[in-house]
């Protein structure tokens, strides 16, 4: 089962257990509660009748059925009632009054006159009140309807400190269920409700949740497929999820990427070592001087090279470690790249190499000057090994409303299609014209990562012939 179903029906089953129960509570207090609150105006209603006839029982004829009190009663049983309690229509009174004496024995009836003169003694709410206690009973009203019970209060009757009987008031559950009924229609839908919306809620958080990790599992697909993304921006213990794989992918790809280049980097010395060995071997024997000499030229040089190889290495690795830039100065950029192309003069003089302007706008910029000359050194190098014996390199400097682009292109072999996208790349090189000795590729990546520090880039763009490199810096403000 798919994880949004689960949660989902989860959410569903705790939601609906707990929306039952509720609604379940919630119905069985319905009843008793408006039944409490009956007897509780019940209560208050025989007291006040039991004080409105003490006088007439405590009188020398007693309380009899034509006497005031029944007539009041009698009044009041023909009361014509029509009013609207909370949207419910009342059109009738319900109370039955009657009145018993000391002994128990009915003396006034308002629902049933023929009740006068019965034994009452031993119903509860007779016997109680006489016994001093709270009388209170419910049984089956049989002449109304056998389902329907009536609630029976009675209060004693009091003059003088004598117990005189007991009224007892009567009152058909019945009048009071539409109210019950009503209660229980309405709990039951504010519970429908609240459990809708409870399920809303539900498939809305699922919906979140299931959405949160699917973007989470893409960005582990995209991350395993070898895609350079930014992690997905989301609250809670998920963002923090996300961030830690984030973490743990560059651990792994640092890891995989030394990996690289400590193959790469072991590729690179073999040749300058094979070199170095079979120079070494070969000096140890008799050799004419001028063999001797063109082995010895070639330590020196194969030394030069690994010399070089290893300062790149160091120097890139410095580079990939810094976070900031240091020392900022402005430099008129044209200028500063006519003062490091007459440090080159004598290495462009022996390949018979020229420069040439090819746009020249005096602009300045702030850069590490330091980190600039590397980079820059690093491409001019490059352009100066590749490029053919007496060919002119282009040098530009050029802006844009928020760049500034300084380019430099020579008239070489150019880079194969194939390998146009590893440019700029660690160990990425090509082999020199007329020759298969390949660089190292360390000069491009340094350059890039100079870039990178300045909050620029390194472009390439492919030419008929050569190769075109720019450096691109924001414009400084």
């Amino acid at each position: 089962m798919r994880l949004g179903l689960r949660v989902f029906f989860g959410f569903f089953l705790i939601a609906g257990l707990s929306a039952v129960l509720l609604l379940k509570v919630f119905l069985a207090e319905v009843k008793p509660s408006v039944r409490e609150v009956m007897e509780d105006l019940m209560v208050d209603t025989a007291n006040l009748l039991a004080e409105t006839a003490a006088d007439e029982m405590a009188g020398a004829g007693g309380l009899k059925p034509d006497g005031r009190l029944a007539a009041q009663l009698q009044r009041y049983a023909q009361r014509e009632v029509d009013v609207m309690i909370w949207g419910l229509r009342k059109q009738s009174l319900d109370l039955r009054i009657y009145v018993t004496d000391a002994a128990g024995r009915v003396v006034l009836d308002s629902g049933q006159p023929s009740a006068v003169g019965q034994d009452y003694s031993q119903w509860n709410d007779v016997a109680r009140t006489l016994r001093g206690d709270y009388g209170a009973r419910s049984s089956r009203d049989y002449g109304a309807d056998d389902r329907s019970t009536v609630l029976v209060v009675a209060a004693p009757v009091l003059k003088d400190g004598r117990q005189l009987g007991v009224v007892s008031v009567a009152k058909p559950v019945a009048s009071v269920q539409r109210f019950i009924d009503r209660a229980e229609r309405r709990v039951f839908w504010a519970g429908a409700a609240l459990l809708a919306a409870s399920l809303i809620v539900g498939v809305a958080v699922t919906l979140w949740l299931v959405a949160s990790v699917r973007r989470l599992r893409r960005y582990a697909q995209q991350a395993q497929a070898g895609q350079a993304i930014a992690p997905p921006d989301m609250p809670g213990e998920l963002g923090d999820l996300a961030h830690a794989m984030d973490d743990m992918r560059r651990r792994l790809e640092g890891r995989e990427q030394l990996e690289h280049d400590v193959r790469a980097l072991t590729h690179e010395l073999k040749s300058p070592l094979a070199a170095l060995r079979a120079s070494g071997e070969l000096l140890q024997d008799e050799l004419p001087a001028a063999d001797r000499q063109r082995f010895a030229a070639q330590v020196l040089d194969q030394t030069a090279r690994l010399q070089t190889l290893v300062e790149r290495v160091l120097a890139l690795s410095q580079l990939e470690a810094q976070v900031g830039l240091g020392e900022r100065q402005r430099v008129v950029l044209a200028d500063w790249a006519e003062a490091q192309l007459e440090r080159q003069a004598s290495r462009l003089a022996q390949q018979g190499l020229g420069v040439v302007w090819t746009a020249r706008e005096d602009v300045a910029v702030d850069v590490d000057a330091a980190l600039l000359e590397l980079a820059f050194g690093n491409l001019l190098v490059n352009a100066i090994d590749f490029a053919p014996a007496g060919s002119a390199l282009e040098l530009a400097v050029s802006t844009t409303p928020t760049t500034v682009r300084l380019t430099l292109r020579d008239h070489g072999p150019g880079v194969p299609q194939a390998g146009f996208a590893q440019l700029g790349k660690r160990f990425f090189s090509t082999a020199r014209p007329g020759s298969l000795v390949k660089g190292s590729g360390l000069g491009l990546a340094i350059a890039r990562r100079v870039a990178e520090l300045h909050g620029g880039r390194l472009a390439f763009e492919a030419v008929e012939p050569g190769l075109r490199v720019s450096l691109i810096l924001p414009t400084s403000r």
